[in-house]
C-alpha cells in the first residue's frame, strides 16, 4: 500500500506510539500499524484455541490391567502379513 505521512502528531499520541514500539520491541511503523488496527478493529485477530471435551469422560477410567489387556490385543493386530504386502 501507499505510504502515509502524519503531520502535527499530538505529543501524547507520539509518546503512545514510541512507548508501544519500545514495549513490544518493534519499529515505529509496525507500532503505528498495530495501534491503527487495534483502534479500527481491522487487525488480524487470533482465534482462541479450541478446547475439545468430547473424550474427557474416558480419561483415567482404565485400570492398569485394562490398559495392559488392550495393549495385548493391539499387539496381535500390529504384525504385517507378508502374503498381503509382498
Amino acid at each position: 500500500m501507499k505510504a502515509i505521512t502524519l503531520r502535527n502528531l499530538p505529543p501524547d499520541v507520539a509518546r503512545a506510539v514510541l512507548g508501544a514500539a519500545a514495549e513490544k520491541g518493534i519499529s515505529l511503523n509496525r507500532a503505528v500499524i498495530a495501534l491503527l488496527e487495534q483502534a479500527g478493529g481491522a487487525g488480524r485477530t487470533k482465534r482462541p484455541p479450541r478446547e475439545y471435551q468430547d473424550l474427557d469422560a474416558f480419561f483415567g477410567v482404565w485400570s492398569k490391567r485394562d490398559a495392559e489387556e488392550f495393549g495385548r490385543h493391539l499387539a496381535d493386530q500390529r504384525p504385517v502379513d507378508p502374503e498381503i504386502w509382498t
